[in-house]
């Protein structure tokens, strides 16, 4: 029976909801899913990963605390090898981008990050190539093979089961060049922008940083995430953690809401697989309006406070 090994993500102290998906993408009869967690209680996790099917759940104990990516790479590379696993899959989120590399070097495996979709069968996956304007299929050979899923790309869907809960300590390893001094957290948001369902990203229509406020506002009402264009993030309104784009986060929310942005190529990579665009801009000739499943030609500033009033009274 052919292992999967599937590094499972956590924040605050609960698994994130992209781990669900990517679990339903690799699931099949046959295959032996093993989900990997590091530094925590993997009988606390039985509940959570069995609603989707996993088969074991492995407690890994790096040698570093809370997070050390060279350390945790380490203590994954030996945890594949003391259980035969050939394949890793990972979300394509800034903690996956960070330490699936580095099982990846290792293990002199090819490695595929931002995958849509993996068959494990053929080792061939598909992810986005040149802006976004093909998607491309790609077989990777090798010992081992890496997968980086792309959040929401799969969605996901239970399928109970009684995973087995082991632990692994792996042998200490050589201590790391780099040290990690300190880990802090970012603006706070409850939701991650990487596995967001709704998203609301602001540009250069915004005007300045002050008034991402409104989106900030307009977002707790749904539960969405803020993002933003490069210019927003050139012009230093917001930090470069909310950048959605070609050389930001690529995105797969259920729906996409645009607010005073233009819609380059760039912007547009990182966010075409959405569900539903939706675009305010008070120019009828931008590039993002022909993009859009549905348009308002109005001023932001007008449509966002409706919007959270209406959500607002909506919730009493």
């Amino acid at each position: 029976m052919e292992k999967i090994g599937l590094f499972i993500e956590f924040k605050d102290e609960e698994i994130k909801p992209a781990a669900f998906g990517m679990i339903t993408g690799a699931r099949k009869e046959g295959r032996d899913l093993c989900a990997l967690v590091v530094n925590r209680n993997p009988a606390e996790c039985k509940t959570a990963l069995g609603e989707y099917g996993v088969d074991r759940i492995i407690g890994i104990t790096a040698a570093a605390g809370d997070w050390h990516p060279d350390l945790w790479a380490d203590a994954l590379v030996q945890a594949m090898a003391a259980f035969g696993i050939q394949t890793l899959l990972g979300v394509a989120s800034p903690q996956g981008r960070d330490i699936l590399p580095r099982v990846a070097a290792q293990l002199d495996a090819p490695l595929l990050m931002d995958c849509l979709e993996v068959d494990l069968e053929t080792h061939v996956a598909r992810t986005t190539r040149y802006s976004g304007k093909t998607v491309a299929a790609v077989r990777l050979t090798g010992a081992h093979r890496i997968y980086g899923v792309r959040a929401n790309a799969v969605p996901a869907v239970p399928s109970p089961s009684e995973p087995s809960v082991e632990t692994f300590t792996p042998a200490e390893a050589e201590l790391p060049e780099m040290t990690v001094l300190e880990t802090t957290p970012g603006r706070g948001e409850a939701v991650d922008l990487a596995e967001a369902d709704v998203i609301l990203s602001g540009g250069r229509g915004m005007k300045n940083g002050e008034n991402f406020k409104i989106l900030f506002d307009c977002a707790r009402t749904m539960n969405a995430a803020v993002g933003a264009s490069r210019v927003a993030v050139d012009e230093g309104w917001v930090p470069y953690a909310m950048q959605v784009g070609q050389t930001g986060t690529k995105v797969n929310p259920k729906v996409y809401i645009a607010c005073g942005i233009s819609g380059s190529i760039q912007h547009f990579a990182g966010m075409k697989s959405s569900d539903i665009i939706i675009a305010i801009n008070p120019d009828p000739n931008a590039a993002i309006i022909s993009k859009s499943d549905y348009y308002a030609v109005m001023d932001l500033f007008e449509v966002i406070p409706r919007l959270t009033k209406r959500l607002e009274e909506d919730r009493r």
